[in-house]
This record gives structure tokens, C-alpha cells and sequence, in this order.
């Protein structure tokens, strides 16, 4: 029998969390009514679970229930925001702005948007992954409809000043939209305290199920107005029609409850496992820190290594951890981390870079079993670099 790799790769996604199976399990069995059936029990349950969720939503991010839409993920709530916005304010402006380190599913929508006839300003980020507040500022135009800079970088897990940016948004009439998809229930999202006009979420990253997601969407101060992408029922306020996945969206609900609970207290488990884990491995020297240093998750550590091929590196961690290395395959080609090339580094060392993403159920065990073995794969492969040469 296989012994299964350490599962290092928690901003890739995370295992459900027993509790929130528990959850969901009578709403795939006896309660499985449609929430949108009036007429009966069974439609009555469905509706309590989903205003229950959406209660435990808007208070873990300061709105009121009616502001959450259901999505199927982070992903097609960006698109909901972005493309919405686009659409919906069309006449007042076709210019959007956001930053090279992005998730693609808000650089791709708005690349499409750009191959539309509308205008995409992408701000680049300082070494640190962090983006500088005077050039958002001065990116601003008459005709800028839409700011979108997520909470918590995917790949180095920075986290970049939403209230500064949501302020210097509101003070030009500009509408903010957050992609918070690795931020929620790791750290404190205030949409008033932010001033952030549009936030999408997800369950997937939090311990909950995947197929579920959310967006924020802002009712008044200002009002924000979202052209629909999915049409045929009216559902969440029209914004976006389908039959609502109970069991689903009550997995989303108890997950973020837990999350809310446990974050205190699993913060510092997870940056104790992570100053663990760096302080251990970056005694080779050669090995670089990606991201600032401590403006980042808990959970979250993105290195670089001198002197190896990263194909070879990620061969070589396969068979004790699994973690997403920097390089990204297609069929024939194998490109850098663009987040990584985005903070400065030259193409060799984004190729030699390593995500770890530490959850819930890693162990002070794995941490310790995974770091000797990093570095007895970078010393073999370094050794084995100068034989060749």
C-alpha cells in the first residue's frame, strides 16, 4: 500500500472538514427541497439554511445578508463583478485598473474586456508584491469605472492595504472590487472599515465544499449597480439565476463559522509551522523569501532556490510533499510564476520556487519530515549540478 505525499498545498485547496460534512449531509437527503418552493416544508427548509448562511456571510464581512449573491466559486463572482460593472457602466467609463499579480480569473476578464473596446491599466508591484498607493492614485482617470486588487495574493500570500486602496477609490467616485477568495476567515475582512464596494469568496479554500462561492455586492454608499451574466429566473435579486446548491452553500456557512472561531488561535499554530519550516530550510543559503515578509497569510510560505532546475526540484519533493512549484505547464510549454517575474526575479530563479501552504491538519511531525527532506533534495541536486558541469 502507497503512503499518500503531506498535503502542502492548502491555497491550492484544502480538505473538507468533518464538521461541515456533518452540515451538509441532510440537505443532500431529507432536506433537499428547492429554497425557491414556497409552497411547502421541504422548499421552507431550504430557504431557512440559505438565510442562515447568508446571515453567517454578511456578519463575518460586515454587510447585510441581502448584499451576498451566491456563485459557484471566486471565479465566476469575479467575473459577475467585473463584467457587471463593465456593462453596467458602460456610459460613464470604459477604463479598469488592476495589478500584474492578480489571479487570472480577474486578468483574463479583464483582458476580454480589453479585446471589447474597454481600457485595462496593470499596475506593477514593488519587490515586495505589495502595489505603491501614488501610482494607483495617479492611474485614476475621469473615465475609470472600476479598481479590482485582491486581498490575499494566491501564490505569496501578501496581503495589500485594502483600506488605502478603498479610500483613494471612493474619493474618485471609483468602484472597488476585492478578490478575497484566500482571505476569508483568515483574517479580518470589514467591507465598511475597507471600503471595498465588491468582494467574492469562496468556500473551497476555507475547508468548505468546492462549487460554492459568493459576491458582495454594495446597496447603498454608493449603490452599486451589476449587469447580470447568467440569465432565467431572477435569482439573487436577478444578478444570478439558478437553482441555489443547499447543501453546498450550508458547507460554505459552517465552514466560515468554524474559520471565524478557530482564527486566532490557528493563525499562530500556522505562522509557528511556517517560521518552523523557513527557519530550517534556509539555513542552505541560495533560498529566497518571495513576498513580503510578514504583510502575508499565516499558512503561507513562497520560496526561490539558486543553482537547480525547478522541474527537477518538483520531481524531486513529489514523493514526501505535495506543493505547487513556480512553473506552470501547458502541452509543450513551461512558463515562470508571472506573480513571481512580476516581483523582479529573473526567469531561472521563478522557475526554482516552491508554494507551501500549511492548513489545518498539517502537523509539527510533517513540517519537520518535509524540511529534511527539501533539503536533501537541493543538496543532491546541487551537488549533482556540479558533477555534470
Amino acid at each position: 500500500m502507497s503512503i499518500r505525499p503531506i498535503y502542502l498545498d492548502s491555497h491550492a485547496t484544502t480538505p473538507l472538514d468533518e464538521r461541515v460534512l456533518n452540515a451538509m449531509i441532510p440537505y443532500f437527503t431529507e432536506k433537499f427541497g428547492n429554497p425557491a418552493s414556497n409552497s411547502h416544508v421541504y422548499g421552507w427548509e431550504g430557504q431557512a439554511a440559505v438565510k442562515r448562511t447568508r446571515e453567517v456571510l454578511s456578519t463575518a464581512i460586515n454587510c447585510t445578508p441581502e448584499e451576498i449573491v451566491f456563485t459557484s466559486g471566486a471565479t465566476e463572482a469575479n467575473n459577475l463583478a467585473i463584467k457587471g460593472v463593465a456593462e453596467a457602466y458602460f456610459s460613464k467609463g470604459q477604463h479598469i485598473v488592476t495589478v500584474a499579480t492578480e489571479h487570472k480569473a480577474v486578468l483574463d476578464t479583464c483582458e476580454y474586456l480589453k479585446t471589447i473596446g474597454f481600457q485595462l491599466t496593470i499596475l506593477p508591484v514593488e519587490k515586495d508584491g505589495l502595489i505603491d498607493l501614488e501610482k494607483l492614485e495617479k492611474s485614476l482617470r475621469a473615465d475609470t469605472i472600476l479598481v479590482s486588487v485582491m486581498a490575499a495574493n494566491n501564490e505569496i500570500g501578501v496581503l495589500q492595504p485594502l483600506s488605502e486602496i478603498g479610500r483613494i477609490c471612493h474619493q474618485q467616485g471609483v468602484i472597488f472590487h476585492s478578490d478575497a477568495a484566500q482571505a476569508i476567515g483568515k483574517i479580518s475582512l470589514d467591507v465598511e472599515a475597507l471600503n471595498i464596494d465588491l468582494m467574492s469568496l469562496t468556500a473551497h479554500k476555507v475547508y468548505g465544499p468546492k462549487g460554492i462561492g459568493a459576491l458582495y455586492v454594495r446597496r447603498k454608499n454608493p449603490r452599486v449597480k451589476l449587469a447580470p451574466q447568467q440569465h432565467g429566473g431572477g435569482h439573487e435579486r436577478g444578478m444570478r439565476s439558478g437553482t441555489l446548491y443547499t447543501p453546498q452553500i450550508v458547507g460554505f456557512g459552517t465552514a466560515i463559522e468554524i474559520a471565524l472561531e478557530e482564527r486566532e488561535t490557528e493563525n499562530f499554530r500556522l505562522e509557528t509551522l511556517r517560521e518552523r519550516l523557513w527557519k530550517q530550510i534556509s539555513k542552505l543559503g541560495g533560498i529566497h523569501l518571495n513576498g513580503h515578509p510578514s504583510k502575508r497569510l499565516a499558512g503561507n510560505l513562497n520560496i526561490s532556490v539558486e543553482g537547480i532546475d525547478g522541474a527537477a526540484l518538483s520531481l524531486g519533493l513529489q514523493p514526501v510533499v505535495a506543493v505547487s512549484s513556480g512553473s506552470a505547464c501547458s502541452s509543450h510549454n513551461v512558463a515562470p510564476s508571472y506573480v513571481l517575474t512580476a516581483l523582479g526575479h529573473p526567469e531561472d530563479l521563478a522557475h526554482a520556487s516552491v508554494r507551501f501552504g500549511i492548513g489545518r491538519f498539517n502537523t509539527v511531525e510533517q513540517i519537520d519530515e518535509v524540511a529534511a527532506h527539501f533539503l536533501k533534495t537541493v543538496e543532491g541536486l546541487r551537488f549533482n549540478s556540479v558533477v555534470t558541469c
